[in-house]
């Protein structure tokens, strides 16, 4: 694994992987980007069951390494470009459920990760934006889909069209975030979702991510007929068999299906 990055495994199905550039940010660079598509395949290959995705030092991630970028030619920009983009697809493609833990600002790209994530949790007082439009860009990763498609046309063109940034309160209240956390908070209570989401039946969360996120790309009677299409893979399953005599005798369930 790259120096910039690691993969933390922390226990009942939970991973984490951890951008490890303080110095920069956290910047995208060439070999962060390789790193991070590596590090989503291997926790994939852990049987990760929910991935937190989180910077260290003062910032989630301020986006492509500019200084790095500036002294490319045309063809390693875009060559650069087409590497974050395969890393933010590789997070939004993933099947285990993953959750972005905003302990610091979360710029262009940055932003364009956290929107790759089922989820995203932020401490207070973070900054988020996609930032493009200040250095004569647009959101290349794509912000300039995935952010309509979490807060709404007009309130995405606000702030891919005018690069400023938001705070994480703002954010909370156009669904940007999910929730907003103290900074002395936010790794335990990221962690502590992170084990009850983990604590769930693997295939049943796979089954309704690609419900949600295929349901809102057709019209709803479509939604509709995948929805009844996939009940009896979960219905049938031993997951769904192990819920029903948890329910019947009191307990906690025991799942133990995979996705494979």
């Amino acid at each position: 694994m790259s120096q910039d990055l690691f993969l933390d495994e922390l226990g009942d199905g939970v991973f984490q992987i951890r951008l490890e550039r303080p110095e920069r940010m956290n910047a995208l660079g060439v070999a962060t980007v390789v790193a991070l598509e590596q590090a989503v395949s291997d926790a994939a290959a852990k049987r990760a069951r929910v991935l937190l995705l989180r910077g260290s030092g003062r910032a989630f991630c301020a986006g492509a390494d500019l200084k790095e970028r500036k002294g490319m030619e045309l063809a390693a920009r875009l060559a650069h470009n087409a590497g974050i983009n395969a890393a933010v697809n590789a997070v939004a493609a993933a099947r285990c459920v993953t959750i972005a833990v905003l302990n610091g600002l979360a710029l262009g790209g940055g932003l364009e990760l956290a929107l790759a994530c089922d989820l995203r949790l932020a401490a207070s007082g973070v900054t988020l934006g996609l930032t493009e439009s200040r250095v004569g860009a647009f959101p290349g990763a794509g912000g300039t889909q995935r952010l309509p498609r979490v807060v709404g046309a007009s309130r995405a063109l606000h702030m891919i069209l005018s690069g400023e940034p938001v705070t994480s309160e703002y954010a909370l209240g156009i669904g940007l975030v999910n929730e907003v956390v103290a900074p002395d908070a936010l790794d335990e209570r990221a962690q502590a979702f992170a084990r009850l989401l983990a604590g769930r039946s693997a295939p049943a969360l796979a089954a309704i991510k690609r419900l949600v996120y295929g349901g809102i790309e057709v019209p709803l009677a479509d939604g509709l007929r995948l929805e009844r299409a996939a009940l009896p893979d979960i219905l049938g399953s031993a997951d769904y068999a192990e819920g029903l005599a948890a329910f019947a005798e009191r307990r906690p369930p025991r799942f133990t299906g995979v996705v494979s």
